[in-house]
């Protein structure tokens, strides 16, 4: 199981480096499916990981170095998110884990065809 838990994170963390995405579209499913976590349980597990800023910290300052991040941006959109992450933590605790996991399905499938498309 560690070196599942290893191989998710080096994948999340490629993905994240290449394509700013982590923690919703990569770490969740691969909790699920592959360590055979609960929804609840995964997005639990993903934003705790997430709270040890070690991979993005790294990540974010090569994007800052290329002249690639604007940090006021950042901090305002993490604000949001730390609001939201409390919000949205709640109600998925307060779920039946297949209509979470197939909500999840949904607003993929919607972001995918949107970033498609243009």
């Amino acid at each position: 199981m560690t070196l599942l838990l290893l191989a998710i994170g080096l994948g999340a963390g490629i993905l994240s480096g290449v394509f700013g995405i982590g923690g919703g579209i990569v770490i969740v499913p691969a909790l699920v499916y592959l360590a055979k976590m609960p929804p609840q349980q995964a997005a639990g597990t993903s934003l705790a990981a997430l709270v040890l800023p070690l991979g993005a910290a790294v990540g974010a300052l090569t994007y800052y170095r290329a002249g690639h991040l604007q940090p006021r941006d950042a901090l305002l959109i993490a604000v949001g998110m730390a609001v939201g992450a409390f919000g949205g933590s709640w109600i998925a605790t307060h779920m039946d884990g297949d209509v979470l996991r197939k909500g999840f399905a949904v607003l993929m499938v919607l972001m995918a065809a949107k970033m498609w498309v243009g």
